[in-house]
């Protein structure tokens, strides 16, 4: 909703700005600050940790919203302070139970090293979270955005959190043709928050940079530009820069790898295994795969079964997963077996494998295969559990009548 206020206010912090008399860096960041707080008072989204700004909340949430949208993380968020709701708790976490947590949220060494940071809490911070920027920087998984925004936010510490989306504010407001990829840039871009951000109020103006550059100073599309409290002083909405900042150097080319998925399936168990303890998705379980795109006749051979031991093999949709360097292009089969070979792939009941094991997001087109397949599994059981007790109702229905014709002819 709009504010008059607000726009009587932008109205004369523009007039300041005379021809001839631009402003500084420095006093055009000064000028924004009442504005955005005043916007971000009337705009802000309610979101479960930001109505409970406790710092072990504040953390997990942060370090979730990295790499994932808001939406996204309020459900996993809600999990997981129910399964661990304090530092303690994420200290003395079975590491499986905390991956299956974290299991859709990807980057998973976002949750093992809150780990590592909650241990290191309980034993030199008495199980919290240190009141200090330098001390927070020094726990695992935590850099200077995370450390800013836990220290602002929680504990009302003037210091900045500068993610994506403060980058991209601040560098269209100062038309800004610096490299927003650079760790240079975001150093500098910090140093000068720092020095404006104000006292009384820091987490929310931190929270209010973020806020606009995430519902209205987007990176994708038209910006809002008319809804946007910095309209009036924004340089590049003010020469028409816009859509070229910022400006940001292009990424590496990820690498393309093609991989075959198989469910193996018997009697309602699926196999699965455990992926290496170093490198990419570590620890992790994953389906059987191998490289390279097989066609249904080489799939025997490939995974070493006889084909005597085959019943079916059913082929399963494609899918593509991308990681930051790299993709995965998948096709997947269903091969039900005849009987379990443990020696080449350990099996787990489907409804265990679902509901304990962690397994990644890039699987997740064949999980739900799995989940289906789990699902029609236990209908079947429930169909022949009914069909037993039936007989055996029936059995004992007959056994009764016969007793009675026998008591019957007896008493004749």
């Amino acid at each position: 909703m709009e504010n008059q206020y607000v726009k009587r206010l932008y109205d004369r912090l523009v007039t300041v700005e005379r021809e001839g008399y631009p402003m500084s860096r420095r006093e055009r960041l000064t000028a924004v600050r009442e504005p955005l707080l005043l916007w971000y008072y009337e705009n802000r989204r309610v979101l479960p940790w930001r109505e409970e700004p406790e710092p072990y909340r504040v953390w997990i949430s942060e370090i979730m919203l990295q790499q994932t949208r808001v939406e996204a993380v309020k459900p996993y968020f809600a999990r997981f302070m129910e399964a661990l709701p304090d530092v303690r708790a994420l200290a003395q976490v079975e590491e499986e139970t905390l991956l299956k947590l974290w299991e859709g949220l990807g980057y998973y060494n976002r949750a093992r090293n809150l780990k590592k940071a909650a241990q290191i809490c309980v034993e030199q911070y008495g199980g919290r979270l240190p009141a200090s920027y330098e001390a927070l920087l020094k726990l695992p998984g935590i850099g200077s955005y995370t450390a800013g925004a836990i220290a602002s936010i929680a504990f009302q510490m003037a210091e900045p959190a500068v993610d994506g989306n403060v980058l991209r504010v601040i560098s269209r407001l100062l038309e800004s043709r610096e490299d927003i990829g650079k760790q240079s840039v975001k150093k500098q871009m910090e140093k000068e928050i720092r020095e404006i951000i104000p006292e009384k109020r820091p987490g929310d103006f931190n929270q209010a940079l973020i806020e606009l550059g995430a519902i209205v100073c987007t990176p994708a599309g038209e910006p809002l530009c008319s809804r946007c409290p910095f309209e009036t002083l924004c340089l590049a909405r003010r020469n028409g820069t816009i859509r070229e900042i910022p400006v940001k150097s292009g990424k590496k080319e990820r690498r393309r790898e093609e991989k075959t998925v198989f469910l193996i399936e018997y009697e309602g168990k699926a196999a699965i295994r455990k992926r290496s303890s170093r490198g990419l998705l570590a620890s992790l379980y994953e389906f059987p795969n191998l490289p390279g795109h097989l066609k249904e006749q080489e799939i025997p051979e490939a995974l070493g079964i006889d084909r005597e031991d085959i019943s079916s093999i059913e082929p399963l949709a494609e899918s593509v997963h991308i990681f930051s360097h790299v993709e995965w292009h998948m096709t997947g089969f269903r091969v039900m077996i005849k009987r379990e070979l443990p020696k080449l792939y350990p099996m787990e009941q489907m409804e265990d494998i679902l509901e304990k094991y962690p397994l990644p997001n890039a699987f997740q087109a064949y999980t739900k295969v799995l989940t289906r397949n789990t699902e029609k599994q236990e209908i079947e059981n429930r169909k022949e559990t009914k069909k037993k007790q039936s007989t055996k109702a029936q059995g004992a229905g007959r056994q009764t009548a016969l007793t009675e014709t026998g008591d019957i002819r007896n008493s004749r």
